[in-house]
């Protein structure tokens, strides 16, 4: 491999990038006409133009991005995550064009990717599941028939979805054929397919997901677990390494259990299999085939470079550990860094004026940004990633808040004072939390107050 581009914009095509310098490898950069001055751009060793802001016209264009490789002369396509990450035409596409996607096969992607066929993978595997629906659902009365036999409350979920988007929660059957139409027609909106599926809805889970690999060879491993049970309206804001809830024997198990999924499909590069957890049992979620915006966290655990390991997987490497020589190391954090109001939540684009990083032992920062940069109103509005390591989950904070009060972003507003207060709080720091905890209690007390 000798030249990779980079399907994809702001910290982790950074991310990518140096991952390539640190095995040799050339780096090519695309970018809309508002990224023209991103710093992914000025990193790489080449940049090209792909088309105007519109993420459809642009990020999200396969014609566009192949017209870049094919025009740049890359042997290899990086698709990052989000935008076409999980794409398994895309994927199709890169191999017929003969250039290697740095990612899971076209079928892994397509199967695993899939929710409906994920949850028969995974009750074929006997990876615990909630009580569901068989099968995709499509009109009122398979609902009406398959929420008597899973319950209430249920959850209507997107098959081809993620992110809480075509996710509806349903109390009553008198509620049913509304949040029906509603999940579909979303989930149509959002991924151009409107397939759903139900399953039992759990009022209060944490959220844990275990970081697999897996090379072309029919070795796999998985890489411990994150904790992601902090969320706002099912995004996460801060993820952690290791679950500060979990036994030895649970995470030895759920790790386990995951492999057993991967290894149906003979899974090839990294992917993600994420879990509810309430009350001792771990309940599958889906599957997400390519790089997690917090897989740095595992990183700092396990002290392995996941985007390095992910190239060498797509050259054909073998993995260089087995399973029994993995050992996690002292405690990570990491918090998203986003453009956006404090208090509101709202979207704050705008030009910054003055950046400063945190520093110090067990202290880094991915980021897109610089002082003099305008954030576009165009894009998700993430900036950067605060991750800090510790030797216990207590100096991990204690770091971690530290951080926070070093990091300086002028011009625009950020959430790092929401963060900031959040660290102040008795039950988030003690983790007697849930992935409802944030809006459900923390926010509502904080409007109060």
């Amino acid at each position: 491999m000798k030249k990779v581009l980079i399907a994809n914009r702001g910290e982790i095509a950074i991310r990518v990038i140096r991952a390539c310098r640190e095995l040799g490898i050339k780096s090519v950069a695309i970018h809309s006409t508002a990224d023209r001055d991103s710093l992914h751009c000025k990193l790489a060793d080449e940049s090209v133009c792909i088309g105007p802001a519109e993420s459809s016209k642009s990020y999200l264009s396969i014609p566009a991005i192949m017209s870049a490789a094919e025009v740049a002369g890359v042997d290899a396509i990086h698709p990052g995550y989000g935008f076409l990450s999980e794409s398994a035409e895309f994927a199709a596409v890169c191999r017929q064009y003969g250039i290697t996607f740095i990612g899971p096969t076209p079928e892994q992607i397509k199967i695993l990717g899939n929710k409906v066929e994920a949850r028969a993978l995974a009750r074929k595997a006997g990876v615990p599941l909630l009580p569901g629906s068989n099968g995709a659902i499509t009109d009122d009365a398979q609902a009406i028939a398959a929420a008597k036999e899973i319950g209430f409350p249920l959850i209507i979920k997107a098959a081809a979805g993620g992110g809480g988007r075509g996710m509806k929660v349903v109390l009553s059957e008198a509620d049913l054929p509304k949040q029906l139409s509603l999940a579909r027609s979303e989930a149509l909106s959002g991924f151009g397919d409107d397939t759903v599926y139900m399953e039992r809805f759990l009022t209060n889970p944490r959220h844990i997901e275990i970081q697999l690999m897996g090379d072309q060879h029919g070795n796999l491993v998985y890489l411990g677990e994150r904790d992601c049970t902090t969320q706002r309206r099912k995004q996460k804001l801060i993820e952690e390494s290791p679950s500060p809830v979990l036994k030895e024997a649970e995470r030895q198990k759920v790790g386990e259990r995951a492999l057993e999924l991967a290894r149906l499909v003979n899974y090839q590069s990294l992917g993600t299999a994420e879990f509810l957890y309430e009350n001792g049992n771990f309940y599958f979620m889906e599957v997400n085939t390519r790089i997690q915006v917090e897989h740095p966290v595992t990183e700092e655990v396990m002290g392995i470079d996941l985007v390095k390991e992910q190239i060498k997987i797509a050259q054909g490497e073998r993995l260089t550990l087995t399973q029994s020589q993995i050992k996690s190391s002292g405690h990570a954090m990491e918090v998203r860094i986003n453009a956006e109001d404090p208090v509101s939540f709202a979207p704050w684009p705008g030009k910054i004026t003055g950046y400063h990083e945190p520093g110090g032992i067990g202290v880094r920062v991915d980021s897109m940004i610089y002082a003099g940069y305008t954030v576009p109103s165009n894009y998700d509005s993430m900036l950067a990633k605060l991750i800090v390591k510790g030797r216990d989950r207590d100096e991990c904070i204690q770091r971690m808040k530290r951080s926070l009060r070093e990091f300086k972003v002028e011009g625009i507003r950020t959430n790092i004072p929401f963060y900031l207060e959040l660290f102040q709080d008795e039950r988030f720091l003690r983790s007697e939390i849930t992935i409802n905890w944030l809006e459900d209690v923390y926010l509502k007390g904080r409007k109060k107050s």
